[in-house]
């Protein structure tokens, strides 16, 4: 609950009030505890708090159970109960100003990027690519800014992919070599992603995240709820969201410096799930993310079962904690509690370790960072009820809130423009009729070829057999004939003179 007056977020009350300070909040926070513990209520009420002083909020929806931000709460006697144990005034319960978006287009907006905007360097990374097919990668993208072919989606970039691998020759004296055995591997890997949903994740009208920087007409920072449930079950897929959008806030956002309150509050629920199993580029982009990007002006909040499912380096950014209780049956479970105790500063009134396993449902160890920055003696304190619904809504009440959010018009429908595929396709099939036309002349040629042939042949056969009825005729026989007797005459007489005297 964020109060105004004193410009304070009451998260929880133990022996007194525990407050949030909004200064203090893009030192980022982590929200851990067992199953069914209470972590989503101290998720909600916090996310609340933040949308109430005017900051814009992002929720990962992994389990479903955000929906009902977007409707106010009812009451019941176990939130009445905290109310008056609480000592809570004029409790209200009331909706927060909510838009959802959804991957797949089905419980939200749709969220897309293209492929130019994600580039060669994290596609390669979240790929899993070795230097020599990054290079290729590169060269790929290097080639399609050169041509001016835009690469939107995954066709385009598989349509790229193969026409550089096709022309490799032709490339290799400017750019280097372009081994087939990389094009392929490049392929490979990007049907991997296709299969995953990336057909639908790459293309146009992509989101502008400046859109999640909005307010409503209160001035409430608005939530953008992703629905993640089926996302969640693809893993690469979700590791390339979070790698653009991490990637992208960081990008866009200046150099803030410490400011009142934050630009932009992020909560990751199932946090695991970003490091378990997760690609190599997406945890070392949030590690990276969690050191620099408070000087922008985020803050980032995780929410787990037990803190070491965050990575070390990781947690030590995180200054604010809330620790519900922890179960330890087995030696690993006691070894994280003692580590999940030991991160606390230590309170004298009770012993941390024991307090972690008897917290009940709603209760939790509290040490948030004061107005100068450091953090306060561990707590054990009640967390306050949220003002909006504890269930999930019904499908129909999110496509109503679908039908009525501002940006359904800019990105509710897929457009595909042309681009790098459709370029291509269309010199393929220009160079296929060039290539037909030619074949069709070649082969008028050697039609032409053939008939000259064939006529040449006919009238030597035509002189042949002319000069043949000519030899062959009756009269031509006796006039042969008589000249071969008159020549032979000729001859003998002309053999005589020549060989008798020569004066006869």
């Amino acid at each position: 609950m964020y109060l105004k007056s004193e410009h304070k977020v009451w998260l929880a009350t133990g022996e007194g009030p525990v407050y949030l300070e909004p200064s203090m909040a893009n030192r980022h926070g982590l929200i851990a505890g067992a199953t069914g513990t209470g972590k989503t209520v101290t998720l909600k009420v916090l996310a609340e708090a933040f949308s109430d002083m005017g900051v814009p909020v992002f929720l990962a929806d992994i389990k479903g159970d955000l929906s009902g931000m977007c409707e106010a709460g009812v009451e019941t006697k176990h939130i009445r109960r905290s109310i008056d144990n609480m000592k809570i005034e004029n409790f209200t319960y009331s909706a927060c100003p909510v838009r959802f978006w959804d991957v797949y287009g089905k419980l939200g907006l749709p969220v897309r990027t293209t492929i130019s905007e994600m580039g060669p360097e994290l596609l390669a990374r979240l790929l899993g690519l070795n230097d020599t097919q990054t290079g290729v990668l590169r060269i790929v993208f290097r080639i399609a800014d050169e041509r001016g072919l835009l690469l939107i989606d995954l066709k385009d970039l598989r349509a790229m992919v193969q026409y550089v691998g096709d022309n490799a020759k032709e490339f290799k004296l400017t750019y280097g070599n372009i081994a087939p055995q990389s094009v392929g591997a490049i392929q490979r890997s990007l049907l991997a992603l296709e299969d995953e949903g990336g057909d639908i994740f790459f293309g146009e009208p992509d989101l502008k995240l400046d859109d999640w920087f909005d307010w409503d007409e209160d001035g409430k920072g608005i939530m953008n709820i992703l629905e993640c449930q089926e996302l969640a079950q693809h893993p690469l897929l979700y590791g390339t969201f979070l790698l653009w959008m991490l990637s992208e806030i960081y990008e866009m956002l200046p150099e803030a410096g410490d400011l009142d309150k934050p630009k932009l509050a992020f909560f990751f629920d199932e946090a695991h799930m970003l490091f378990n199993d997760a690609p190599k580029a997406l945890v070392e982009k949030v590690e990276q993310v969690v050191r620099l990007i408070r000087s922008k002006g985020v803050s980032v909040w995780f929410i787990t079962q037990v803190p070491s499912d965050v990575p070390d380096s990781v947690l030590g950014q995180i200054g604010n904690r809330v620790q519900h209780a922890l179960r330890a049956y087995t030696p690993k479970d006691q070894k994280a509690l003692r580590a999940a105790a030991q991160s606390f500063r230590e309170n004298k009134d009770f012993d941390t370790e024991t307090a972690l396993q008897e917290l009940g449902v709603g209760e939790a160890l509290v040490s948030l960072l004061d107005a100068k920055g450091i953090p306060t003696v561990v707590q054990r304190a009640g967390i306050l009820p949220p003002h909006s619904s504890m269930n999930a809504v019904e499908p129909f009440v999110i496509q109503s809130n679908i039908e009525d959010n501002p940006l359904r018009s800019k990105y509710l429908k897929a457009v595909d423009e042309e681009s790098a595929y459709e370029v291509l396709i269309a010199e393929a099939e220009e160079a296929q009729k060039e290539a037909e036309k030619e074949a069709e002349r070649k082969a008028e040629e050697a039609r032409r070829e053939k008939e000259e042939k064939e006529r040449e042949k006919e009238e030597k056969q035509k002189a042949k057999e002319k000069a043949a009825r000519k030899k062959n005729n009756p009269l031509n026989k006796v006039i042969s004939s008589a000249a071969s007797t008159v020549g032979r005459e000729v001859g003998k007489k002309l053999v005589r003179g020549l060989l008798g005297s020569l004066k006869w």
